[in-house]
């Protein structure tokens, strides 16, 4: 009894308020459209987020505390030696794959002289400033005796070409590890690609070669040099290809991420206009019909209009509080469209059953009465669920701005649906009751005028009058729209044909089967490459990389920030069984089979490895290098002892390198919980993935359980719990069936698909719902009649809001983007199972499923009979018959 009592009051409360909105058209008009001008216009200034890192990477994780101690322990100006692959940050550096179209061997003497040219241009870049050029002499990292750092690879094709000339055949190239001239052992792993090896690792042939030059970005103007210089280097790298035409070269550099990324809205531009255009031109069409005064094509454009105002009034919103555009932001507008156009094309349906003889204030009070409590709870969610993926909760920065961005959104859009839509409608309103026409605003004539016009002037002012309707007809005058006339006259009856519903439960069991063949396959996407415009430097360099250098992963620094007894045989034995498994490439792993081989020959002590430290072991030529690993501490007896060291990993992958890193960086986690010694371990690379899986399942996982939590507090609100049972249930349904079929095409669970999925929970409510709460509260008839008339009722809002949909979404497949394309393959699958299931599956189950419709059989009573008493009332003008229907 009180679900009655609430849904009745809230009702009473929206016809007020459709009443009151209706003597009030034009401010409620003119009023979201100032609104929107003064806090959309700043968005004119507006700012682009530069950090994808803030953007994508999980906002509070281990990998970056990690990262802070090792910054502190070790800085990147001691790490001169060990920039083989971003050790500790990315920095600015710039890269460069070369490799052949014939898969020549780039060791041989000609592609040599070719790398090494390549090389002498590179080093050769000047960045002009005022009063000076800047080269990579100037702005590179230097070594110890002031020259500039460069790839070792460099120095082994050097070594190469000298020992051509002078007709040396003892050289040889060893992988993954070789020896220069001077002892040194470089590690080639991540510069030699796509290598066949002899006997020994001794280097057949390579079909890749990578070099790096990293750049000093130590202050502001520093890092503003170093960004041209980045472009310039891309400049050279693409005029070099053009002069060299059988060798192909992926240049890419620190800022190549953050730029593609930004260029997907670029690339998307036209695009979305084209979208635009078809979505105004469907929504037009499905507003019209042959009735030139019923027809409402304006209210098609303006429904898109009060979308558009909402988006750009929360755009404005964002801005002026300190918010920065990235490109998620693409699929706010298609959040907005999925629930914006239901809305207003429930309003216009629920416009559609209310009497004609009714004023136009009592007609839109009706509307608002039927129309906008669904609307309200279903706007809840929306908030709701979004509002939670705004909050704290979520880890990821790129999810959080998109949900609060589509938060102030859609609440804007629900006021601006009440007020200017609202208005809009009152306005067709007074042009249908004048019979006006709906577009040209021109009084229609009466039929025998129009009879001596011609043709064409009948055609476009076709309307059907009152007094042509016969009685019980005034509530079918809508019915030559399309899509009521298809609805009702075919559709309605075919799906709920006792010869359709066995393959329609047969289709469904087919689509539970996929959806969960594709559920059970299911990955986490943290490559960043998915996020970027695809035919730009980050995806042909992305792809490059994996082709021809994915047999070893990313260096790995393992970190030891404790003092330790480096002279203990055991304490050695067990920092080398830690990395067993592991190609060592730092001198810390020479340093500690030495101290090994000291042990085992003279039995090492403490006092012995002091005086190591601080005498000659450090000033020895195979060791020269090794003072970047290790950090000294002397006490006050002239004893030195080491604070902390680190050695450099690197592991054999597979093809699928990212998961066995993602692998490899928990199970070292783990044991470095466990084991005897304090250490970390740390790549770039560990940011993005650090707890990926649960930052970016988080905020999916936080709207499910709020929008079950509003469901289940909702039920005190609707007419009949039963009804968000079977929207909960629905929900389920189409979320697993969208997951499962987007594995199967090939959508990874990243950033861009799980805000889809939370806003999929929100779209399926906002189409289901209406038919389920007609379906749940229908008495008197049986399951099939109510399928029917829940049809008949909200079917038509469904397919025209589908309609406009799907057309808006088409253009956006055709757009050069990754993240794009993704947001299309999800946001296509949502729309169409929810379709699915809103006229195949639910239509087809509720006519065998609880609720049961009885129909109540009143007994005959000969003393409690009927009387009905007919009233014709005629205008004085004959322009309108009004039957009064009394029952006595």
């Amino acid at each position: 009894m009180l679900r009655q009592v609430l849904h009745r009051g809230l009702r009473t409360c929206f016809s007020r308020l459709g009443h009151f909105i209706a003597s009030h058209p034009v401010f409620f008009a003119s009023a979201p459209v100032l609104i929107s001008i003064l806090l959309g216009a700043s968005f004119s200034r507006y700012q682009v987020e530069e950090s994808v890192e803030h953007l994508l990477a999980p906002q509070h994780s281990l990998a970056k505390i990690e990262r802070n101690l090792v910054n502190s322990l070790f800085p990147v100006n001691r790490s001169k030696h060990r920039l083989y692959s971003d050790l500790q940050t990315p920095g600015r550096y710039g890269r460069v794959i070369v490799t052949s179209f014939q898969k020549a061997n780039m060791l041989d003497q000609h592609h040599t002289d070719l790398i090494l040219k390549l090389h002498a241009a590179v080093t050769k870049i000047q960045v002009p400033r005022p009063g000076f050029n800047y080269t990579f002499a100037h702005i590179c990292i230097l070594n110890n005796d002031k020259t500039c750092i460069v790839d070792d690879i460099v120095h082994v094709l050097e070594e190469l070409k000298n020992a051509r000339a002078t007709n040396r055949t003892n050289f040889a190239i060893t992988y993954p590890i070789t020896h220069l001239k001077d002892g040194r052992a470089v590690y080639n792993g991540h510069q030699l690609g796509g290598v066949t090896v002899h006997s020994k690792d001794r280097v057949k042939s390579a079909e890749a070669i990578q070099l790096t030059y990293y750049l000093q970005s130590i202050n502001s103007l520093n890092d503003m040099v170093a960004e041209r210089w980045e472009s310039s280097f891309c400049d050279t790298v693409k005029l070099f290809q053009k002069y060299n035409s059988k060798v192909k070269m992926y240049p890419y550099t620190s800022s190549s991420l953050r730029e593609d990324f930004q260029k997907t809205s670029r690339v998307s531009e036209r695009y979305l206009v084209t979208s635009l255009i078809l979505v105004v031109t469907m929504a037009i069409l499905c507003c019209s019909m042959q009735d030139c005064v019923r027809s409402k094509p304006w209210l098609g454009l303006l429904g898109l209009v009060t979308i558009s105002l909402a988006t750009l009034t929360a755009a404005g919103i964002i801005n002026l509080t300190g918010g920065k555009y990235n490109s998620t932001f693409l699929g706010v507008p298609f959040v907005m469209l999925g629930h914006g156009l239901y809305g207003t094309f429930e309003m216009l349906s629920s416009w559609r059953k209310t009497r004609e003889d009714q004023h136009v204030k009592e007609r839109t009070a009706a509307v608002y009465a039927d129309s906008m409590l669904s609307f309200s709870l279903t706007t809840a969610m929306y908030l709701v669920t979004f509002g939670i993926g705004a909050s704290p909760f979520t880890n990821i920065e790129a999810a959080r701005i998109f949900c609060c961005n589509s938060c102030i959104a859609i609440f804007f859009n629900y006021l601006y649906v009440l007020s200017f839509y609202g208005s809009s409608l009152v306005f067709t309103g007074y042009i249908e009751n004048n019979y006006q026409h709906s577009i040209f605003c021109r009084k229609v004539p009466k039929p025998e005028v129009l009879q001596e016009k011609p043709a064409w002037y009948r055609f476009l002012l076709t309307a059907r009058f009152s007094e042509e309707t016969a009685e019980g007809e005034e509530a079918n005058t809508y019915e030559s729209h399309l899509l009521v006339c298809f609805l009702k006259r075919y559709y309605c009856d075919w799906i709920t044909n006792t010869y359709v519903k066995p393959f329609v439960v047969l289709f469904y069991l087919i689509y539970i089967s996929f959806a969960l063949m594709g559920y059970l396959q299911v990955s986490e996407g943290s490559d960043l490459s998915n996020i970027v415009a695809t035919a730009t430097q980050t995806i042909e360099y992305t792809t490059a990389q994996q082709k021809y250098f994915s047999n070893y992963s990313p260096v790995i620094g393992f970190y030891i920030y404790e003092s330790i007894e480096y002279w203990n045989t055991s304490v050695q034995e067990d920092v080398l069984e830690y990395t067993k498994g592991f190609v060592r490439i730092s001198w810390f792993e020479s340093y500690l089979n030495y101290l090994r081989k000291l042990n085992v020959s003279t039995g090492l002590t403490k006092k012995n490895f002091t005086d190591m430290l601080r005498n000659s072991f450090l000033k020895a030529p195979q060791f020269s290098h090794f003072q970047e690993d290790i950090i000294f501490s002397k006490k006050y007896n002239d004893e030195v002892d080491v604070v902390a060291s680190r050695m450099f990993l690197v592991a054999k992958t597979m093809e699928t390198n990212r998961e066995e890193l993602y692998d490899l960086l928990e199970t070292l986690r783990r044991l470095s919980v466990t084991s005897k010694v304090k250490f970390i371990v740390f790549n770039p690379s560990f940011v993005y993935m650090d707890r990926y899986a649960s930052s970016l399942g988080a905020p999916l996982h936080n709207s499910c359980i709020s929008a079950l939590f509003l469901l289940f507090f909702s039920a005190f609100l609707v007419a009949d719990s039963l009804i968000n049972v079977w929207i909960t249930l629905t929900v389920v349904s189409v979320e697993f069936g969208v997951i499962g079929f987007m594995t199967l095409w090939k959508v990874e669970l990243d950033c861009i698909s799980v805000l889809c999925l939370i806003y999929g929970i929100n779209y399926t409510i906002d189409n289901c719902a209406p038919l389920l709460s007609t379906f749940v509260l229908g008495k008197d008839f049986t399951r099939t009649k109510w399928v029917k008339n829940a049809l008949e009722i909200h079917g038509v809002a469904i397919l025209q809001s589908y309609l406009c949909y799907i057309v808006g979404l088409i253009p956006l497949a055709a757009v050069p983007s990754n993240l794009t394309c993704t947001l299309f393959r999800c946001l296509f699958l949502i729309a169409f199972v929810t379709f699915f299931h809103c006229f195949a599956i639910l239509p087809v189950i509720l006519t065998f499923l609880p609720p049961s419709k009885k129909k109540r059989k009143e007994k005959k009573n000969p003393e409690n009979r009927e009387e009905i008493e007919c009233v014709e009332m005629v205008d004085i003008d004959s322009t309108r018959v009004v039957d009064q229907i009394t029952t006595v």
